[in-house]
């Protein structure tokens, strides 16, 4: 699904990713973990195509198809998501609006008919229950005056309406209290099928208490030293990266 070969990407002249290698199939569950400043959210932004990163070498395929090509519209409409790690607002623009506009360019992209006013109500309030999100959200701005939690939990109801081939969270946890983290996290598992997959980038082992990986990675210095089971997880929550650090430094 997912083939990420030697990529290195660059902001102005400083360069972040120095050879990162991955493999991600359907069905599979990506933990990347990793100190502060490692490349980690870097390397969520250049899937998406965030501009503000330059990829100097290497190569990226979806679905067999060359990522780097892509706008990022075609991205997202090819069943790439990224949840952010800060969400951004979005003032004068309602939740069902913005969610109706995207299903249904989702939907024109796959040759289908657009869906209808009580196809789509049905659709959002079935979502919406996923993860637990206050229908009344729904018809505020996006994420304007919500919670941390709510939206962090926007994101995941975003991400249950487009039902992406692949999702990458980037820190999706970062803020959330027990409660919020274990409805998002439950929501995010529930959306997980043999036919999608997911890449979760996280400093901290309790989220993968409740999506539990098939693989975990460690990044540092922009490039992936190490992979594990969801063991590795626990070892790092135990006795952190100076192992890894020391071994990689030496």
């Amino acid at each position: 699904m997912l083939s990420v070969k030697n990529l290195h990407a660059k902001v102005g002249d400083k360069e972040i990713l120095r050879g990162i290698n991955l493999e991600v199939r359907p069905g599979e569950v990506h933990a990347i973990m990793g100190p502060n400043g490692s490349g980690k959210s870097t390397f969520a932004s250049v899937l998406a195509g965030n501009e503000k990163f330059t990829v100097t070498e290497g190569s990226v395929e979806f679905l067999g198809q060359n990522l780097l090509d892509m706008s990022i519209e075609d991205r997202a409409r090819m069943g790439l998501f990224l949840g952010f790690q800060y969400p951004v607002e979005i003032p004068g623009v309602t939740m069902a609006n913005f969610m109706k506009m995207a299903v249904n360019e989702q939907r024109k992209f796959r040759g289908e008919e657009p869906l209808t006013a009580g196809e789509f109500l049905r659709m959002m309030r079935e979502k919406s229950a996923v993860v637990e999100l206050d229908s009344k959200l729904t018809s505020r701005a996006v994420n304007e005056g919500f919670s941390g939690g709510e939206k962090k939990k926007n994101e995941i109801f975003q991400m249950a309406m487009l039902n992406p081939k692949l999702a990458v969270l980037d820190e999706t946890d970062s803020g959330l209290d027990i409660d919020a983290l274990r409805i998002v996290a439950t929501g995010v598992t529930k959306l997980h099928t043999p036919e999608n997959a997911t890449v979760v980038i996280t400093h901290y082992q309790r989220l993968l208490d409740y999506i539990v990986p098939d693989y975990v990675h460690v990044l540092y210095k922009g490039q992936i030293i190490y992979s594990g089971d969801k063991s590795l997880a626990l070892k790092l929550e135990k006795e952190g990266y100076d192992w890894l650090i020391n071994e990689y430094d030496k």
